[in-house]
């Protein structure tokens, strides 16, 4: 007997013309040693989150399949960069800064002409919305524009010698090494690439181990690299953490690139047997808060806060999980909060104003109610009456937002990081409350502070930023722009992301010295001149 089909069940017919589905994809192709190589291999089913009508007991729409490269693969790809590293004395970390940002404005050409069938297969594959989708296109490719621009200009700042103590000095950054770049399921393209383009910019090679989930888009992508990069400088892999786990254990990775999860970073890390060598950039979990003060703007709230904590469905590290209010003002706030819960709408990622979509990865909407139902056991009450998982199916990929009040430190939701549309309120009566509180978490990414007092505010936000790296009076949490810094505190994040900060933690500043005097010109007349080579 059929079971109760899926809530987030699609019809051919509503289906826009231009995201149909036709024959799965077969992507037999991966990058690796300069050339597109066709696996024989195992393969790996990808399934949308999705359902579609057309049998009796629907599954997941089968998407296509990739390779499931085996860790031999992953040692060949590691060879590959390594050879092309040279010890740092390959082709790619000694060509002039100018050859290299060619290569990249190739690649980033190649990549806009491919826009439609990526911005599709993240739609289909991570369930986000068609807009959110374009927008994420879009914005990588602007980040990695804003990205040539910044090293045009650090190559501009670095021109000059600089005199210190009877010594001329030229600086400049030069690459760390070999790179494993593994980027996250939420934003598989702009996470993957704000880390990769920046270190190859640098003159460093690149493993890439695509993300679990979030990776098909990445297919049309491996001409791309194959044409703008030279042999060994990128390598792309697909599979499970097993592939990569060589390239950790021979200790020749010099950098780890990496955005997900802490417990995942430190498994990572803990492969490496010379740590102290190892340079990390890993954008990890978070558990940002929002304090509504007894003055704040209501209306301004709610709106923030909304956006905040369900853009996405709430898988944003940046998102808002934890709000703190006010006591005096939390049935005010509850009440509009609620109702604007209550209107965001629930469908599939085509859909015209969507809001809420299913949920790619396995077992999310079962981890998500055993949240929900520990915080309901310990005395928090749902007050989206809809709340939850929108049926009992354990396929099901959709779970309504929910709104759980009053929220205390010994539920797990208070603590652990939920990376969904749920948002647990907290009551607080004076704000060092929740200064004890966030100072207490394992994590400290980010807050947001509501209210009119310009005065409290301030205070706030300096005591706040000793405990996250960034306060947003008034507003969400949020990533942007690019241009500023994009870092953490605790178990949250290892160095700094951006425009400029990106290609800093990618490389070491490095020095050419002579002494101050007449017979060193012409040494610095001739490094001058090797540094303006085109």
């Amino acid at each position: 007997m059929a079971s109760k089909p899926p809530f987030c069940l699609a019809h051919p017919q509503d289906i826009p013309a231009d995201l149909a589905l036709g024959e799965p994809l077969l992507s037999r192709d991966y990058l690796l040693d300069g050339e597109l190589r066709t696996w024989t291999g195992a393969m790996q089913e990808v399934h949308a989150p999705v359902f579609v009508e057309g049998s009796k007991d629907p599954e997941r729409q089968l998407l296509g399949s990739c390779p499931a490269h085996a860790p031999s693969t992953g040692q060949e790809a590691l060879t590959a960069a390594c050879t092309a590293w040279d010890q740092g004395l390959g082709d790619w970390p000694n060509l002039p800064p100018e050859a290299r940002m060619a290569c990249v404005e190739d690649f980033c050409l190649r990549m806009n002409a491919k826009r439609t069938e990526i911005v599709r297969l993240m739609i289909w594959e991570i369930c986000k919305s068609r807009k959110e989708s374009e927008q994420e296109f879009d914005r990588t490719i602007e980040y990695i524009e804003d990205t040539l621009c910044e090293l045009r200009r650090m190559l501009s700042e670095d021109s000059h010698t600089v005199k210190a103590s009877r010594i001329d000095a030229q600086i400049g950054h030069s690459p760390l090494g070999v790179v494993l770049c593994m980027g996250p399921f939420n934003f598989p393209l702009n996470e993957t690439l704000a880390t990769l383009i920046p270190a190859l910019l640098m003159g460093n090679t690149a493993v890439v181990k695509l993300p679990r989930i979030g990776r098909m888009l990445f297919f049309p992508l491996m001409d791309c690299f194959h044409k703008a990069f030279p042999r060994g400088v990128v390598n792309i892999l697909s599979g499970g953490i097993e592939t990569v786990t060589p390239a950790m254990t021979s200790g020749k990775v010099d950098v780890l690139a990496f955005i997900g999860t802490s417990r995942a970073a430190q498994a990572m890390h803990a492969l490496h047997p010379h740590p102290n060598r190892l340079r990390c950039v890993l954008g990890l979990e978070a558990k940002n808060a929002a304090i509504i003060l007894p003055d704040a703007d209501l209306v301004e709230v709610v709106a923030e806060i909304l956006r905040g904590a369900f853009g996405f469905n709430g898988q944003r590290c940046t998102a808002i999980k934890l709000i703190f209010v006010a006591r005096s003002i939390a049935d005010a706030f509850l009440e509009r909060f609620c109702a604007a819960v209550a209107g965001l709408k629930i469908g599939l990622p085509w859909e015209q104003g969507v809001n809420i979509t299913p949920l790619p990865e396995p077992g999310k909407v079962q981890f998500l109610d055993a949240l929900r139902a520990d915080a309901l056991a310990k005395g928090a009450r749902e007050l989206t009456p809809n709340g939850g998982p929108m049926s009992a199916r354990p396929d099901e990929t959709f779970f309504a937002p929910s709104v759980l009040y009053p929220v205390t430190p010994h539920m797990r939701l208070f603590r652990e990081e939920q990376f969904g549309p749920i948002a647990p309120v907290a009551v607080f009566d004076e704000p060092t409350e929740v200064l004890r509180a966030i100072a207490a978490s394992d994590y400290g990414q980010q807050a947001s502070v509501f209210g009119s007092d310009p005065v409290q505010l301030a205070d706030l936000s300096q005591r706040l930023r000793n405990l996250v790296s960034r306060v947003n009076i008034n507003c969400k949490c949020q990533r942007g722009p690019d241009e500023l810094p994009f870092t953490a505190r605790r178990d949250s994040a290892v160095g700094t992301l951006s425009v400029r900060d990106g290609l800093l933690a990618f490389s070491l500043p490095t020095l050419a010295v002579v002494r101050d005097k007449p017979t060193s010109k012409p040494v610095l007349q001739a490094l001058d001149d090797l540094r303006a080579m085109p």
